[in-house]
């Protein structure tokens, strides 16, 4: 478990790749603009 294992996030990091325990689009970073301003 460490960046040579490219099942962890961390070993993912390291060779660039996305998968499972390192998702391309991370739900909580998806928008950046409020609510309130994005309707208008």
């Amino acid at each position: 478990m460490g960046r040579g294992d490219k099942k962890t996030k961390k070993g993912k990091i390291f060779k660039g790749s996305f998968g499972k325990s390192r998702p391309a689009r991370p739900h909580k970073a998806a928008k950046a603009a409020p609510k309130a301003a994005s309707q208008s």
